[in-house]
């Protein structure tokens, strides 16, 4: 074969090459309704978030983006159907703090966050707010450790699921304060947020978007964030880091991931896609009025924050000793 032959043949493959990229490109957006799953039920932080960015994204790229609620096993199981999902870019998963960095490091997943997920792209992230039941004799976080050390166990702190940001955060807090807590799990953040109105439960972790229209509506009392500072929307409001605890922080966040098995080139795509949406004034408005702050990242920047996100979470677990219930 002489040279002139290699040099066709090498033209040849690299147009092939090309074309082969252009094809994943031209199958976007997908021919049928885009699914984004929500590992929670209707009504929580997760699900408000997703709606907000699937109703853009529709209007953007032309095509329907349906959430689907698939609550359960502190989100896993969504996680896991997404793993074993379709890789033509028709499913995405709007991953959580707990399956994707936290669970695997508490009990044995039929699915690996690193190897059979793909990050696509950051969401949004806020901090938790601790909440009681405005009938409660519990007015700030000074009266709440008092009753947990006064009686031990005494006090119950509702969470989105074992593993789950809501629960760490209350094992965060718990090894802080030196208190005993007692955790209850639910399937999501309505769920929890029904109990702790009807006074099942003391305490509750809880998104912004869950806890904000009782807070104002007076059926809640709010106690503390988490976050390092106030938020914007609750400025009167202590940390708990500024409240005897320095450093405290503990952000929930959502990203979205796909199956492992999509072509890079739609993983890519969406990423414009997602950036665009969560970069969008109107949408950054209707999230901050959830308290929500959007956090479009590139690929490569989520897969490091979600790795960091692992290591720090893994030593509270093992810290804390804890287990799947």
């Amino acid at each position: 074969m002489n040279k002139r032959h290699l040099l066709r043949v090498a033209v040849l493959g690299a147009g092939a090459l090309l074309l082969a990229g252009a094809g994943w490109t031209q199958d976007f957006p997908p021919k049928k309704p885009v699914t984004l799953m929500v590992g929670f039920a209707p009504g929580g932080a997760a699900d408000a978030a997703a709606r907000l960015i699937a109703k853009k994204l529709t209007e953007n790229i032309g095509q329907t983006v349906l959430v689907e609620n698939k609550a359960g096993a502190g989100g896993n199981i969504a996680h896991q159907l997404t793993a074993n999902g379709p890789s033509d870019g028709s499913l995405l998963l709007f991953g959580s703090i707990g399956p994707l960095t936290i669970a695997p490091h508490m009990m044995k997943l039929p699915y690996d966050p690193f190897r059979d997920l793909a990050p696509v792209s950051g969401a949004v992230h806020f901090p938790n707010v601790l909440v009681v039941n405005a009938s409660s004799s519990i007015k700030n976080l000074a009266d709440y450790i008092a009753q947990a050390k006064k009686e031990p166990r005494s006090i119950t702190f509702a969470s989105t699921g074992s593993g789950s940001a809501s629960h760490l955060t209350g094992e965060l807090f718990a090894q802080r304060a030196n208190v005993e807590l007692v955790h209850v799990p639910y399937r999501g953040g309505a769920p929890a947020m029904q109990d702790l109105l009807a006074g099942r439960i003391t305490g509750y972790f809880a998104a912004p978007p869950t806890a904000l229209p009782h807070i104002e509506a007076g059926r809640l009392t709010p106690i503390a964030t988490t976050g390092l500072t106030r938020p914007a929307y609750m400025p009167n409001l202590p940390t708990v880091a500024e409240s005897g605890f320095p450093g405290f922080e503990a952000l929930n966040w959502y990203c979205f991931v796909a199956s492992a098995k999509t072509p890079v080139p739609l993983l890519d795509r969406w990423n414009q896609e997602i950036v665009k949406v969560l970069n969008d004034a109107s949408v950054r408005e209707a999230l901050a009025r959830h308290g929500l702050t959007p956090h479009p990242t590139t690929r490569p920047e989520l897969l490091a924050f979600m790795r960091k996100e692992s290591a720090q979470w893994g030593d509270i677990v093992r810290q804390r000793k804890i287990t799947a219930e």
